[in-house]
């Protein structure tokens, strides 16, 4: 299973020039990156709705979805998620295709998942910073752009 995982991540991030690998490699950012939401909304062991309405949101805006792509790309996601060990081999991918303002984004996007409900729980919070570490977002990035979010409960 984990195998299949890996040849399934390891083709949509395959390097070449042509179309079809550059579709690959875009739907590859888009699995990874679902995945890491979809992570942070189970962080807290709790089943959230406004968590899941902020992932579902997060990921048609930021990718310029509709409603059934959306839908089909966290389903694709969830089951990868489900099946996955780490997130390593996810972040080590996305660090390898996105540029330094893509990855602020994807922090930011993690921030408001975890903060959609209006609690920051320590799990949320571990995975956040986590997830910045591996790729290779500073410290004090991951602090600006949380204060950027206006959570002053924090």
């Amino acid at each position: 299973m984990l195998r299949g995982l890996s040849d399934l991540l390891d083709r949509a991030f395959a390097g070449g020039g042509s179309e079809e690998s550059a579709e690959a490699r875009a739907h590859g950012v888009r699995i990874a990156t679902a995945l890491l939401l979809i992570e942070m909304a189970r962080a807290d062991y709790q089943e959230d709705l406004t968590e899941d309405a902020a992932v579902f949101a997060l990921v048609k805006e930021f990718f310029s979805l509709s409603d059934s792509e959306t839908e089909m790309l966290i389903a694709e996601a969830q089951g990868v998620a489900d099946h996955a060990a780490s997130l390593q081999e996810f972040t080590r991918r996305l660090n390898e295709c996105l540029s330094i303002a893509e990855k602020h984004k994807v922090v930011e996007m993690l921030w408001k998942v975890a903060l959609a409900d209006q609690r920051l729980d320590k799990h949320e919070d571990f995975l956040v910073r986590k997830v910045a570490e591996l790729l290779y977002v500073s410290h004090s990035d991951l602090i600006r752009i949380r204060n950027r979010l206006h959570t002053p409960e924090l």
